[in-house]
């Protein structure tokens, strides 16, 4: 099959992350077999339309590559595309669809590479790894550490996230972590507001100090990231969700707050910050605070093997930083070493009319060729 025509079967797949993606999966794991790669499914316990991925061959030295990716994609919902999202459109050198950036493009490359070379003569092993709600969460590649230690076998250290870099090779990305206050109040009848307390207002309050302490965290600049584009904790009080009719004191009010650790930061010491300042505003009804997630910073040591090998086709000879989270983060607790390089730019990633260039998706044929072969060979 060419490279064409795998990423139109990819895109054709609509796997944004509120539907199953179940198809997707039977299809890689069939292409996979055919190529000769043995194919491990897991299942998600909590949603029987999501799994993920591995599919190895070769020899199981401790040495070889992981190559890795994310099955879903974004909504398309409300967005003005000018060609049919879920249908690939070649047109003026680049390819345009869901997913073509982020991160199919990456697929249609690896398979493509795999099947130019006689995996009967790798001397180690090649493992790929395709998850499931990567968007959402990281959800597959948490869901994959949790099962990993019944599993016990060793993966290959050196790992590429194949997610749109312009080819730039990055090591290391903040985390995110989302977080929900809930403040309680008493109900009244609007023209009696005095009867009650209004959680909504209290909500407000709670808004103050979050932004307080937003501020705060923009001010403690790491000096030890220089290659993070905003070395600094990023800080968002995302939703607001209160009252039932406007003719009632609110008794219930939730916010929902999201902000992304640094590498190497403990993830929740933002939380107890937070969760500190609100108490100090001595609310007449505690505030509730949860973690609804974490997903978990990256950050991979310099000058690996991999980078190395990457650095002879990259962009730049910087190696840099991503803004956004990765399956990275999550991997890495399986005692991997991920680097995140690929074809596109993360800026159309999500956007209406989501492109790869399609000269940048045939050299990435070559890199993940040469990278196989570097490290299975």
């Amino acid at each position: 099959m060419t490279l064409k025509r795998d990423l139109a079967t990819l895109i054709g797949f609509p796997t944004v992350s509120n539907r199953p993606l179940t198809d997707l999966a039977a299809w890689l794991a069939n292409r996979s077999e055919d190529l000769g790669l043995s194919v491990e499914r897991f299942p998600d316990p909590t949603d029987p339309g999501k799994c993920s991925l591995i599919c190895t061959v070769g020899p199981q030295t401790g040495q070889g590559i992981v190559l890795s990716g994310h099955m879903d994609v974004v909504p398309t919902e409300g967005q003005p595309w000018s060609t049919d999202p879920f249908e690939l459109t070649e047109k003026d050198g680049r390819y345009y669809g869901r997913g073509t950036a982020d991160m199919k493009g990456f697929f249609a490359a690896t398979l493509q590479a795999i099947s130019r070379i006689n995996l009967a003569e790798l001397k180690n092993e090649l493992t790929l790894i395709w998850t499931h709600d990567e968007e959402v969460g990281c959800l597959g590649s948490a869901a994959l550490v949790d099962a990993w230690p019944s599993i016990g076998r060793p993966l290959p250290r050196a790992c590429l996230i194949g997610e749109p870099t312009d080819f730039q090779v990055l090591r290391m990305h903040p985390g995110h972590v989302a977080i929900e206050v809930t403040t309680t109040g008493q109900a009244a009848h609007s023209s009696q507001p005095d009867l009650g307390h209004n959680a909504i207002e209290d909500v407000g309050k709670v808004i103050a100090v979050a932004r307080e302490l937003a501020n705060d965290l923009m001010s403690e600049k790491s000096t030890d990231l220089p290659e993070m584009e905003r070395p600094w904790v990023a800080f968002n009080t995302a939703q607001v969700r209160g009252g039932s009719a406007v003719n009632i004191v609110p008794d219930q009010c939730a916010l929902t707050i999201g902000y992304r650790p640094l590498p190497g930061m403990n993830p929740l010491e933002v939380f107890h910050r937070l969760q500190q300042r609100i108490e100090d505003l001595a609310l007449k009804h505690p505030a509730h605070m949860r973690v609804l997630r974490v997903t978990p910073a990256m950050l991979t040591e310099a000058g690996t093997a991999l980078q190395k090998t990457l650095h002879s086709h990259a962009s730049c000879s910087d190696c840099g930083a991503a803004t956004f989270a990765t399956d990275g983060g999550n991997l890495a607790k399986l005692g991997l070493q991920p680097l995140v390089f690929g074809p596109g730019q993360i800026e159309v990633a999500h956007q209406a009319d989501e492109f790869v260039p399609t000269d940048q998706l045939e050299h990435s044929v070559d890199v993940v060729e040469a990278v196989i072969r570097s490290h299975c060979q």
